[in-house]
């Protein structure tokens, strides 16, 4: 006998001994099922024995069958539904067993979850998690196709950790929170740099740029656009689909037999899941693409074992009792800058924290079994975190641990696939922290401009004091003229008649609405005298970029001018402290269709390194100084180095060498 032939029997006995372990482990818990409920009853000993099987046959063979037509359900109960069915299809499997008796679909469904939840802590002892179940397929893969293995070059894994900052990372590697990226640097086998984000350091501008080579004309994750009328939000499904239409040329990233997983874009992605511009259910038919998988085909992949669902709903449970006493502790020891923290804001984080995370690590594992060359998937739960915590609070580090033991798991499971794969991880952007401008001077940003500009002062729109006027503002009310168009659902922010005020994290955007195009400088002095004055001498603003008839594009700070058409400055230079590369990226906004007539940055103060974001948030980005300007990336040391990187158009042509030089073909070709 061969060493392969053994091999193949030592694993085809080893199946059989964790099958026959875990039927008996199932039986057992049926055995247990019935003792503690009332309406399930199974009085012969060998009864247990054969609607174990049955049970371990209905999930195994028939579940994965009924998901193609009840995925809705799954997904939308986050896998509860699936249980309901799993409880239905019990009673009727177990109604076949003579004396076995199941009263009722309550007690079908609570059978199903209690043998689930003992199946998942057998499944984790002897480690059978999805990693495992994913190699024993790609080995029966590999042993049909084995001509085509050698020929497939390294697939490549792109994994964004949405908001952690050059600076937070190495931090995080140095103190033990990201034990699997710093096992990579101290094993020499990656390398960790530094990448310059654009002035709209966010994820619309950074993941547009990443995956389609351009980020035109995105001023921030929201903006304005004055001749449309309409403010533009990259979270929204119409403007994902609509800014991905305006950069797509079909040539992205990912657009040979690739995957995008957890991302704003598709990247020209054929497959993808948890991806804002794909829900194309929501979108008009002219914005509908056609793609080889259902949306819903990554949460097939991790809905098809439903044990899934009960650890993720395990997990989501821990996570809101985390949060609440992160929340408390945070209140009772008086950290500042904080934000409430209340409200559903615990359910809803566990969206990016666990359950996303669960579903697109399911789904990379899924596109690694398949072969496929090229993966992009974000994991957004630091980011939330960050933003309502800080970025480098207790909570959010254990956010961040959790991401790199999820990392850890997708670099083992990189050599299960037909083909092998390279990690590569890196952000979109940092975050940089700071009380939130209304907390700190006791308005906000569109209030003040409003005030400024004639619109009613903050007392008489709110008939309060400041105090409660920020309370409210915290806790949601809005108070904002706005005018939805009959095909757009996003609200226009008029804070005095024919100004609108948009903020972006760091970035704030002033349009007049009553002059077409770009107003200029000149015509903003006469017309709204008191505005920049009050604007470039407020300690909350770093910069304003303004368009003069004159000189061009001009950069305002507080004590002087930057003329950037010219280069001339005039005092001290507004632009200093914010690097050497932040004329030519506001240069560049100045040149966008849709740049505001106002653009205004935070004031960063290098000694403290902290800014006032517009958002209510402690952690925040969008605009330049501090943090949130430095991205990282760890890659290969066997790849060819980067150089120096500015801004995310830089990472789309150095990822397509990279996918060249492996031997992937140009999309297209």
């Amino acid at each position: 006998m061969t060493t392969a032939e053994r091999g193949r029997l030592f694993r085809r006995g080893r199946s059989l001994a964790r099958f026959a372990l875990v039927w008996l482990t199932t039986s057992l818990a049926l055995v247990g099922m019935d003792d503690l409920l009332d309406g399930f009853a199974m009085p012969d000993w060998w009864q247990p024995l054969v609607c174990g099987l049955l049970l371990s046959l209905l999930t195994a063979v028939v579940w994965p069958q009924v998901l193609r037509v009840a995925l809705p359900l799954a997904l939308f109960t986050l896998g509860i539904g699936s249980f309901l069915v799993l409880g239905a299809g019990a009673v009727a499997a177990f109604a076949v067993v003579p004396g076995v008796e199941v009263n009722g679909l309550r007690t079908g469904f609570l059978v199903v979850v209690g043998v689930s939840a003992v199946s998942g802590v057998v499944s984790s002892v002897l480690a059978i998690d999805e990693d495992e179940v994913f190699f024993r397929r790609a080995r029966r893969r590999s042993r049909r196709c084995p001509a085509a293995e050698p020929d497939l070059p390294p697939g490549l894994i792109f994994l964004q950790v949405d908001g952690l900052g050059y600076d937070v990372v190495r931090r995080a590697v140095r103190d033990g929170d990201m034990p699997t990226l710093a096992r990579w640097l101290a094993e020499d086998s990656h390398a960790l740099v530094r990448w310059q984000t654009d002035w709209s350091s966010q994820t619309g501008a950074s993941v547009c740029g990443i995956l389609h080579g351009s980020n035109h004309d995105i001023l921030g994750f929201r903006w304005y656009e004055k001749d449309r009328d309409h403010v533009m939000a990259c979270a929204h499904p119409r403007d994902a689909a609509e800014i991905e239409r305006r950069h797509s040329n079909g040539r992205g990233l990912l657009a040979v037999d690739g995957a995008s997983h957890g991302n704003l874009f598709t990247g020209d992605a054929p497959h993808v899941s948890l991806t804002m511009s794909a829900v194309s259910v929501l979108l008009p038919k002219g914005l509908r693409r056609r793609r080889a998988d259902r949306v819903g085909a990554g949460y097939y992949a991790y809905f098809a074992n439903p044990v899934n669902a009960l650890r993720t709903l395990g997990a989501a449970l821990v996570d809101i009792v985390r949060e609440v006493s992160a929340s408390a502790r945070q209140r009772r020891a008086g950290v500042v800058p904080r934000v409430p923290r209340g409200g559903i804001y615990p359910i809803a984080r566990t969206g990016t924290t666990v359950i996303s995370r669960d579903v697109v690590v399911s789904a990379v594992l899924e596109d690694m079994l398949n072969g496929r060359p090229v993966v992009y998937a974000d994991f957004l739960g630091y980011d939330e975190v960050a933003h309502h915590s800080g970025i480098e609070r207790f909570d959010t580090l254990a956010v961040l641990r959790g991401i790199d033991q999820q990392i850890g798991r997708l670099h083992r499971a990189s050599r299960l696939g037909p083909r092998p794969y390279h990690l590569v991880v890196l952000s979109d952007h940092g975050q940089t922290q700071g009380w939130a401008f209304a907390h700190r001077f006791g308005e906000s940003l569109e209030e003040l401009v409003g005030r400024l500009c004639g619109g009613p002062t903050p007392e008489a729109v709110s008939g309060g004091p400041v105090a409660t006027r920020l309370r409210e503002r915290v806790t949601g009310a809005r108070r904002i003229e706005h005018r939805p168009r009959e095909d757009e659902r996003h609200e226009v922010t008029r804070v005095a008649p024919g100004v609108v005020v948009v903020v972006s994290g760091h970035v704030g955007m002033v349009s007049f609405t009553e002059h077409e195009g770009r107003v200029s400088l000149e015509t903003i002095e006469r017309e709204y005298p008191e505005l920049l004055p009050a604007l470039v001498d407020h300690p909350g603003v770093g910069f304003m970029l303004v368009r003069s008839d004159v000189h061009g594009p001009v950069v305002l700070g507080r004590d002087g001018v930057h003329r950037l058409a010219s280069g001339e400055v005039l005092g001290e230079d507004p632009l200093a402290l914010y690097g050497e590369h932040a004329p030519d990226l506001i240069r560049r906004v100045d040149a966008f269709p849709h740049c505001a007539d106002i653009m205004i940055n935070s004031r960063w103060d290098p000694e403290t390194g902290e800014a006032s974001p517009f958002e209510i948030h402690v952690g925040s980005h969008g605009g330049l100084g501090g943090e949130q300007e430095r991205g990282f990336l760890i890659y290969p040391k066997e790849f060819e180095p980067p150089g120096e990187l500015v801004g995310a158009e830089s990472l789309h042509r150095l990822f397509r060498v990279w996918l060249t030089k492996l031997g992937h073909p140009e999309p297209g070709s």
